[in-house]
């Protein structure tokens, strides 16, 4: 059977039989026209001219479709119609048993399943298309001329390895998922599935902020009348005359920027790019996952707790070389997840680094600091809130200050950043609604807050004799145990008969000292520094604030913090 869409739409034994009022529906023919390139009437030469900013209607059809569509405008069922149409009545140049696929991408399955309900309602509810339907799936629909409707991943890897008559992408406005490329590596991917067949590519949206695929599309292609690319961008009562207008205006009136991208159908101009992919790529280090500690480098640490059930908890730790920041390792505790066990494997890691503090998120209240000294970490809330984290860690990426690691979850939180403009003109920096940015901040916490210079070595001398000189490091049984952590080894360096030097960090030290402070006459890093004095007396009550700060004590015999 050899006919067009619009036929197929009003035959009630086809398609027509979905459609409850061919006058509310005038919208979406002329588009569909437009598209196919078939006659157009008076009636939709308006609706062609106000929806692509074009003035000649082209005699081809469009190789892609680009609808940027008001919420609530019908884009849905529309794009389910134009699928169901394309599998049936369309005819496709297969190899002998091969399948044609018809693809749905959307930023989640859930949202992609939209589309293929309307279109199991089509195969199960119409006598001349049942037929047609062989098996059907959560995922797939299989027909009997080898076209299978099959509902993918957004992951590009996913894409390849079909042979593609069709594809839809659903919301691609909001296609940018963690851990997986942006919109611009899907639509390569399904581009080149339908080289071989010239199958048309068909992406349906509202929109959002100016960026992205959709946003760059439009600045090409919208108003071209040569293009073969058709953008087709109309308010939701346009294409959906039936919606109710005073709730679209009340909406206006509570949000005005909100309701122009929901219902107007128009880019935010109140939502900017927090940076560019090109900025954040150049930061990368190609290959760098993780980097291991090393001694005598002083380290940093940002945490974003979690209670385990919704978001991720995060870890981040960085150094400073020749003032650039560096962010040497990430760690990711997905939800659901014990948070007690989590706090433990971090404070692990943060002895591994050899580190006794860690900065916070200011979350829980007094839950993060309890949890983590419990496991001897001191736990110090954020000074700054993330907005203003971000903001400050702007500049550093731009400047390309910072080295990131390779790691597709940060980088792609990171592009995903927002700046709004709030409507008392206060900028704040956040992750896209639906997203997360767990990652993204204890980044930006660590690097922002990130130490400069080497860990100074510390000098214990005491009353107790040296033993016999080595050549190689002391074993970890004849060092006082609450020095080392498991497997470490310590470096002893004897001067005289009386001065041990162990090449540990302030942290590893700190249980083992208070109890023999009457047995210790001196403290000293290898640094000079001028401040006023402290006395040994009043060390133990100031014990953070020296171990958690760059402090440096000179040759004296007395302490000394810095001020």
């Amino acid at each position: 059977m050899k006919l067009n869409i619009i036929e197929a739409l009003k035959d009630k034994k086809l398609l027509g039989q979905f459609i409850r009022d061919e006058k509310t529906w005038a919208a979406w023919f002329a588009f569909l026209k437009t598209f196919f390139a078939l006659k157009p009437s008076k009636q939709d030469m308006k609706f062609f001219k106000k929806c692509t900013g074009r003035r000649k209607w082209s005699i081809l059809a469009a190789l892609e479709a680009w609808l940027i569509i008001g919420t609530r405008g019908g884009k849905s069922r529309i794009t389910a119609l134009m699928t169901a149409f394309l599998a049936i009545f369309k005819k496709y140049s297969l190899s002998s048993g091969e399948k044609g696929y018809i693809i749905i991408v959307a930023p989640t399955k859930r949202q992609a399943g939209i589309i293929k309900r309307y279109l199991s309602s089509f195969f199960n509810d119409n006598a001349f298309f049942s037929p047609f339907l062989v098996r059907e799936t959560s995922e797939e629909i299989e027909l009997n001329n080898n076209i299978i409707i099959a509902v993918l991943s957004s992951d590009y890897r996913s894409l390849r390895g079909y042979t593609a008559v069709a594809a839809i992408v659903d919301e691609i406005a909001y296609l940018n998922l963690e851990g997986s490329k942006p919109d611009v590596e899907v639509i390569r991917a399904l581009r080149t599935r339908l080289t071989s067949t010239g199958g048309p590519l068909i992406c349906i949206s509202s929109p959002y902020a100016k960026r992205g695929m959709l946003y760059e599309v439009h600045k090409k292609h919208y108003g071209k009348s040569k293009s073969r690319i058709l953008v087709w961008q109309a308010d939701s009562l346009t294409m959906n005359p039936t919606l109710n207008k005073d709730a679209i205006k009340q909406a206006y009136l509570e949000d005005p920027e909100g309701s122009k991208a929901d219902y107007g159908a128009e880019f935010r101009s109140d939502i900017e790019s927090y940076v560019s992919r090109e900025a954040v790529e150049a930061c990368v280090i190609p290959g760098r996952i993780e980097l291991p500690p090393i001694a005598g480098v002083k380290y940093s640490a940002f945490v974003d707790p979690s209670g385990g059930s919704k978001d991720s908890m995060t870890l981040g730790i960085s150094h400073t070389e020749n003032d650039v920041k560096i962010l040497d390792a990430i760690r990711e505790a997905k939800p659901p997840f014990s948070p007690d066990q989590v706090v433990r494997d971090f404070a692990d890691l943060l002895k591994r680094y050899r580190m006794s503090n860690v900065v916070g998120d200011r979350y829980a209240g007094e839950w993060p600091r309890e949890r983590f000294r419990v496991y001897g970490i001191y736990y110090k809330p954020a000074d700054k809130p993330k907005s203003d984290l971000y903001r400050d860690f702007m500049p550093l990426i731009n400047s390309g200050q910072v080295e990131l690691l390779d790691n597709d979850i940060l980088i792609n939180q990171i592009i995903n950043l927002e700046r709004r403009t709030g409507r008392g003109g206060k900028d704040s920096i956040d992750h896209t609604p639906g997203q997360h940015d767990d990652v993204a901040n204890v980044c930006a916490g660590v690097l922002v807050g990130a130490k400069k210079g080497i860990t100074p070595r510390i000098s214990i001398i005491n009353d107790t004799p040296p033993k016999p000189m080595q050549a190689e490091p002391l074993p970890a049984e004849d060092v006082p145990k609450p020095l080392l952590t498991a497997g470490e080894r310590a470096i002893p360096i004897y001067v005289g008969d009386r001065i041990i030097e162990w090449e540990i960090m302030p942290a590893a030290i700190r249980a083992w000292l208070w109890p023999k402070m009457p047995a210790i006459n001196l403290i000293r890093i290898n640094r000079p520094f001028t401040s006023a004095p402290i006395s040994v007396t009043d060390l133990p009550a100031r014990a953070d604030d020296i171990f958690e700060s760059s402090v440096i004590f000179p040759e004296s015999d007395k302490f000394f913090f810095p001020l």
